[in-house]
C-alpha cells in the first residue's frame, strides 16, 4: 500500500509547472513520483481533454451536476487511463461528473487554490492541502 511518502500524483498541467483551472481543457498531466517524502521524478504526459471529444455526443440532463451521465463516465476513465498508475489528481476545477468518476477508479481528486504544482505536491505531502469541493461545476 502506497503511503504519502511513497506516491505518485498527477497535476492537470498546460505549461508543467502550474496546475489548470479546468480538468477538462489540460492538455497535460504532470506525474511526480515521491519516494520517501521526497520528489524523485516528475514525467509530463499528454492528457486527453475536450477537444477529443468534441465530435461526440453530450447528454446533459437537467437539473444534474455537470458529466454525470454514463457517457460522461466513459470519457473521464479514458482521460485518466494516462494516470492510471497515480493514486491522487491535483486541479483547480473540474466538474462534478469528472470528480466522482476519479474518486470511482481510486484516484483522489483534489481541487486547489494553489497555482504552483510543487507547491501543492509539498502541501499535500505535509497534509496542509484543502479540497475545495465549492469549485466543482
Amino acid at each position: 500500500m502506497e503511503t504519502k511518502q511513497n506516491i505518485k500524483i498527477a497535476a492537470i498541467t498546460e505549461d508543467g509547472n502550474t496546475i489548470s483551472q479546468h480538468f477538462g481543457r489540460a492538455p497535460y498531466y504532470l506525474v511526480i513520483t515521491v519516494k520517501d517524502g521526497q520528489i524523485v521524478q516528475r514525467e509530463l504526459r499528454e492528457k486527453l481533454g475536450h477537444d477529443q471529444f468534441r465530435n461526440q455526443q453530450h447528454a446533459e440532463t437537467p437539473g444534474q451536476p455537470h458529466g454525470v451521465d454514463a457517457a460522461s463516465h466513459d470519457r473521464h476513465l479514458s482521460m485518466a487511463q494516462a494516470i492510471a498508475d497515480c493514486t491522487v489528481l491535483l486541479c483547480r476545477g473540474m466538474g462534478r461528473g469528472a470528480y466522482e468518476s476519479m474518486k470511482a477508479i481510486g484516484i483522489q481528486p483534489l481541487v486547489t487554490d494553489i497555482d504552483d504544482i510543487n507547491q501543492a505536491v509539498m502541501a499535500y505531502l505535509q497534509g496542509n492541502i484543502i479540497d475545495h469541493t465549492e469549485r466543482l461545476h
